[in-house]
């Protein structure tokens, strides 16, 4: 069997290790190395063939984009394929990807079958797929099992069951007074929350309770499809009024009812970023500091 080489690409850790932990269940013989950003991953393709690169878009140093588009005026790159794992999905973004070369595209927050199904898309366009299939056959569905808590826990999901939900860390800063169910409602209503949720089932608004460098204390409206303790997420949030939006990868690490009884209509949600982007961690701090943030953040404001 000819070895595959995949190329993993992001600035976030826990988004290296979720992809590949997934690619391995699913494919025991696919060799997979890692780089934290375009500029090592740059050095890396330079060195050794790769048939595969999963990359983030938003990086330090050197961003997806600018990867992919050295990629494709290496002549032995032309026809690599490259997928652009990225919360970014707005039209002007997938154009720009387009026109620079991309094979593909995986949104975040994503699942393991859908990062599977794009991948698996990708190794057939290069005649690759049929040998690492063959290679293990009984464990491919495995991949598919609880999605991120199945690659954070290896596979024992008791090891994520906790007592009680773990309270936002000191240093966070409210950037508004606790909501209260009726303040929640408002806010959700009039669509004026602080930001948008982006999980794999679905995006819904969300107040902001409190925030740091570290993680973000939401409350969204309690739905159908409940989130789920380590499921990875997006936040988005906006400075201003036509500022961009600031795009924050994460995920859920606790959840608890905003009211002390069963049929509370709202959750808790402590958000742990994973991002290591300059950048964005440039503009958690100003907007933190900022004192008009309070009133940015205040529903109806």
């Amino acid at each position: 069997m000819s070895k595959v080489n995949v190329l993993v690409v992001d600035d976030a850790p826990f988004i290296r290790d979720l992809v590949k932990k997934c690619l391995r269940n699913a494919f025991p013989g696919v060799v997979i190395e890692d780089a934290v950003n375009g500029r090592k991953a740059m050095a890396m393709l330079s060195k050794e063939r790769f048939d595969l690169v999963l990359c983030d878009w938003e990086m330090p140093e050197m961003s997806g984009l600018e990867l992919l588009t050295w990629c494709r005026q290496q002549e032995e790159m032309k026809t690599m394929q490259f997928i652009m794992v990225t919360s970014r999905g707005d039209k002007e973004n997938v154009i720009q990807a387009i026109q620079a070369g991309v094979s593909d595209f995986v949104g975040k927050p994503f699942t393991n079958e859908q990062l599977l199904t794009k991948v698996k898309k990708s190794l057939t366009k290069i005649g690759k797929l049929d040998a690492l299939m063959s290679s293990a056959p009984a464990r491919v569905n495995s991949a598919f099992a609880n999605d991120s808590l199945s690659a954070l826990t290896g596979g024992r999901p008791e090891a994520a069951k906790v007592a009680a939900p773990a309270p936002v860390a000191a240093a966070a800063k409210p950037l508004i007074n606790a909501p209260t169910p009726k303040t929640a409602a408002a806010a959700a209503q009039t669509g004026r929350g602080q930001g948008q949720l982006r999980l794999s089932s679905g995006t819904q608004p969300c107040m902001i309770k409190a925030l740091s460098l570290k993680e973000a204390l939401l409350v969204v409206r309690r739905g159908t499809n409940l989130p789920q303790v380590l499921e990875g997420a997006v936040l988005d949030l906006e400075q201003g009024e036509n500022a961009e939006t600031a795009r924050l990868n994460g995920y859920l690490h606790a959840i608890a009812a905003l009211e002390p009884k069963p049929e509370s209509d709202w959750l808790q949600l402590t958000f742990k970023f994973v991002d290591q982007d300059a950048q964005k961690l440039d503009y958690l701090s100003r907007l933190i500091a900022r004192g008009t943030a309070q009133k940015h953040f205040t529903p109806g404001a």
